[in-house]
């Protein structure tokens, strides 16, 4: 498939992420780099607040696809980018091998992550991420990856499938879906496509809007089993505090509750000091928290961002910044 200026979308909430991450020169991540939207904002925003010189921006993504894309978007900042093909999760590994190459103290500024699918991968059939589009049954981020789709849907048992679409899915109607999908593999072998998989769907759930819902819901599911998108979240959420700078931020743009969930959680625990058991009078914590909140609510897309990008829809923007140890009045 030809890529175009709009293969894939328009950064989100991308006003607000260059307000709240772009303060001082330093090491910048797009750990979700996608076409390059959010870095080649980031980037033009360092020029402008004069940080450039001082700083260096480190992009990473797993689709290939999506790095050819940003490389030739940010083509004329390669002296302060660095594109990575890697996962996120590696976010600590990434920026210590390439702040090393670079002479550079691995300490960050910013790191963006904005999570979900592209617009790219929802179009292109044979990515198998869509269910209005017949493809293979793939759905992996990473094209070399061993999972896809179609093993968990081919060969987990009853059982199993409808506790996936129930955790993952959040779908009510995850056993009679998994029901039919076993006896549609009895009847009839393999399910094959995306196309078989949702015409199973469909015959088990009511129509009109519900339908869309459930179609979603499972194929969230399956492409979040595959990807083993929640604990590479988790991973990616704890080493990007630790790469954090003092005063350094992070801001996470997540879709659906599952993610948002764990984003809240993490943030909320790495935020928390300890004051050891309930009855001791402590003057100071036994640890303080390492991050400040800098969005007590999760911020939203305005009505005239979603007009012209409907992807923003269901974003939700969280924020937290790197503050001293030792409790400073300045953080606290």
């Amino acid at each position: 498939m030809a890529l175009t200026r709009d293969t894939f979308h328009d950064p989100v909430l991308a006003t607000e992420i260059l307000a709240f991450l772009v303060r001082k020169p330093g090491i910048y991540v797009d750990g979700t780099l996608g076409g390059g939207g959010h870095s080649l904002a980031m980037l033009r925003a360092l020029v402008d607040a004069g940080f450039f010189d001082g700083s260096l921006l480190i992009g990473i993504d797993q689709d290939d696809a999506a790095l050819r894309e940003a490389t030739a978007k940010l083509k004329g900042y390669e002296t302060r980018a660095v594109l990575v093909k890697g996962n996120f999760a590696d976010i600590g590994r990434i920026v210590a091998r390439v702040s090393s190459e670079k002479g550079l103290e691995p300490k960050v500024a910013g790191i963006l992550l904005d999570l979900g699918v592209s617009s790219f991968q929802i179009d292109t059939a044979d990515r198998g991420f869509s269910y209005m589009r017949e493809g293979p049954l793939d759905m992996r981020m990473d094209s070399c990856a061993a999972v896809t789709a179609s093993d968990i849907v081919n060969t987990y048992e009853e059982r199993e499938l409808a506790k996936l679409f129930y955790i993952y899915g959040e779908e009510p109607r995850s056993r009679s879906i998994a029901r039919a999908i076993v006896a549609y593999r009895q009847k009839n072998g393999l399910v094959g496509s995306t196309k078989e998989l949702a015409d199973i769907i469909r015959g088990n759930a009511h129509g009109g809007e519900r339908v869309i819902k459930t179609l979603s819901r499972v194929f969230q599911a399956l492409r979040i089993e595959v990807n083993a998108e929640l604990d590479v979240l988790r991973r990616a959420l704890y080493d990007g505090i630790d790469c954090l700078d003092e005063h350094g931020r992070m801001a996470v743009i997540t879709y659906h509750s599952l993610e948002d969930r764990i984003v809240k959680r993490v943030f909320a625990e790495k935020a928390r000091s300890d004051w050891g058991p309930k009855g001791v009078g402590l003057r100071e914590p036994l640890a303080w928290g390492s991050v400040l909140s800098v969005t007590r609510k999760p911020l939203m897309a305005t009505p005239q961002e979603i007009a012209v990008n409907s992807r923003a829809r269901s974003a939700k923007l969280r924020v937290i910044e790197k503050i001293c140890q030792g409790g400073c009045s300045g953080c606290r």
